[in-house]
Order: C-alpha cells, then sequence, then structure tokens
C-alpha cells in the first residue's frame, strides 16, 4: 500500500512477538502471554505479507488498539480489564523476571518495548543480576504512551514509553492503558528507516583475533593436505617424467589401482551430453546470479518492504 493516510483515518497497530531479551531468537506469539484486548483473541485480525514473515517466524495480530491519523488519544484511555489467576501471574512473572520484550508494527515501523520490570532495594544494588530476579519483585507495565512523528500524510517515526508498572499476584484486577501522540517531522519518508539502520544502533566489535585464528586455520589446513598428496603422488609424477623411450617398459611395471583406473575418462564423453550441458549452463546461471546478487546486496539496499525474501 501507499503508506498514505487522510486524517481520521484507521491505522492498524499490530502485535508480533514476545521472547527473552538474553535470547532474541527464542520467540513465541504476543497472545501467549495473558494480555488482553478490545476483542476475544479468537476475533483477531491476523496478517501474513509475503514468504519473508513466516519464515522469520512473524504472526501479526491486530491490536485491537483505536489508532486514528493525527487523532491524539486521551491519557490513559482504558484498552480492557482482567482480573489475574495463579496461572496468568505465574506466566507474567516469569516474563518479567526474565527480561520478556514484544514488538508492535505501526505502518511497518518496528517498536519494541519490554514487558515489565523487577525492583530492587538499596541493599541488593551489590547482589548479583541473577540474585535480584529471584529476590526482587515483578512488575509489569500497564500503560503504553505512543509519540508518533509525521511528515503530511505519512508516518515517520514511533516511539514507545511502557509506563505504570503494577505489582503481579494473583486476585489483582490490572487495567491496561494507552496514549497517542502525534506530532510533525521535518525528516523525508525515504529516510524513516535511518535510525534502525545507524551504525552505532548496529554497532558491533570485530573480533581479530578468532579472524586470524580462522586464517590461520585455514592456511594449516590446506598445508596439510598438499604435503600428504604431494607425498602419495611424488613417486607417480617421478615415474612419468622419466624419458619417452622408457615409458612403453614403464607401462607394464605400473600399478593401476587409485586414480590411476580413471584418468583417461575425463577425455570419455558422458551418456547425456545435452542434459549434462544443460545443466551445468543452468548452475552456471544460478552461480553468477547468486554472486550479482550479492554484490548489489553490499554496495546498495535491495529492500523492498518488511518480510520480503530478498
Amino acid at each position: 500500500y501507499s503508506h498514505r493516510y487522510t486524517k481520521g483515518e484507521t491505522v492498524k497497530l499490530w502485535v508480533n512477538k514476545v521472547g527473552p531479551y538474553n535470547n532474541p531468537q527464542e520467540t513465541y506469539v504476543y497472545y501467549s502471554l495473558p494480555f488482553c484486548s478490545t476483542k476475544p483473541v479468537d476475533e483477531l485480525e491476523h496478517r501474513w505479507d509475503a514468504l519473508g514473515e513466516v519464515l522469520e517466524g512473524n504472526d501479526l495480530i491486530s491490536s485491537g488498539f483505536d489508532f486514528q491519523f493525527l487523532e491524539p488519544v486521551a491519557d490513559h484511555t482504558r484498552i480492557c480489564r482482567m482480573q489475574l489467576t495463579e496461572d496468568d501471574t505465574a506466566k507474567l512473572q516469569y516474563a518479567v523476571r526474565n527480561h520478556y520484550w514484544y514488538q508492535f508494527y505501526l505502518d511497518d515501523l518496528p517498536i519494541w518495548g519490554m514487558v515489565g520490570e523487577i525492583t530492587s532495594s538499596e541493599l541488593d544494588e551489590g547482589a548479583a543480576e541473577a540474585e535480584l530476579q529471584q529476590s526482587g519483585e515483578a512488575l509489569v507495565y500497564t500503560h503504553k504512551k505512543f509519540s508518533v512523528s509525521t511528515n503530511g500524510d505519512r508516518i515517520i517515526q514511533v516511539n514507545l514509553t511502557s509506563e505504570n508498572p503494577v505489582t503481579l499476584s494473583a486476585g489483582t484486577e490490572l487495567e491496561f492503558t494507552y496514549t497517542v501522540e502525534w506530532s510533525e517531522t521535518d525528516t523525508a519518508f525515504r529516510d524513516r528507516f535511518d535510525r534502525y539502520l545507524d551504525y552505532d544502533f548496529f554497532e558491533h566489535q570485530i573480533h581479530w583475533f578468532s579472524i586470524f585464528n580462522s586464517f590461520m586455520m585455514v592456511i594449516f589446513l590446506t598445508g596439510i593436505v598438499s604435503l600428504i598428496l604431494m607425498r602419495t603422488l611424488r613417486k607417480d609424477y617421478a615415474k612419468y617424467a622419466r624419458e619417452a623411450g622408457e615409458l612403453d617398459d614403464l607401462d607394464q611395471e605400473l600399478d593401476e589401482s587409485g586414480w590411476k583406473q580413471v584418468h583417461g575418462d575425463v577425455f570419455r564423453a558422458p551418456p547425456y551430453l545435452c542434459l549434462f550441458c544443460a545443466l551445468i549452463g543452468t548452475g552456471s546461471q544460478l552461480v553468477a546470479m547468486v554472486l550479482v546478487m550479492i554484490l548489489f546486496a553490499t554496495a546498495t539496499t535491495l529492500y523492498m518492504g518488511r518480510g520480503a525474501v530478498i
């Protein structure tokens, strides 16, 4: 779609997944945690845009939040209300103590937030993190504040602030609320993903020692293999290097074993030559295409849309 909206037009907020912060590969459906919504979870709309969505484990589900373009939502507008059971409390406490995060999407812009926090007293400040996870009190955030920046009729940036932590205990009634604020920005639509692609945001420390170690290991293994081959074939090379007058007698003495039994097959045509040539040609084209795509991806951005396979 065009990502253009008119004032008052509905903008859907999609919930995606939750998982532990220390293991981003471990993700679950957002509603696997006992979060409530404006509708029963079974009635919420699902969305799959492309094959890449399935391969990445994304499952976009409508949040049920009332979002309208350029229409602010009053502070602490109620989403839903729920009473915690023993099972709900145990699930949310486990998520908070394991630093679970969640992901939303608004106009294809990703939004991240934490499920809750763990309190710690001044006496526990020197304790280890593992001890705090067990001894601290688990709190869940019940208020979400969305700050949306627009440029004309397009959404450029979305920020989420989680507020109002509440203690988790069986029988506690939780009221989830949200707020939406709109503001104008000068950032162009084509540059709205720059904040996610910024080098400082994805900064990684290069492990030069590991690279050098791997490089030297490859050289060492190559040398070992070459040494073994040379010692194995050296005598054969010496025999074939004798004068031409001695080759006839030499052929009778050679021990035709191993690779020497098939050394003449390189000059023999395969039984299905046309099919063999077609397969070789197709494989060469595929290899060339992959190399060209890698070069283009290295030189420029090939992002076509969220969930695209390319």
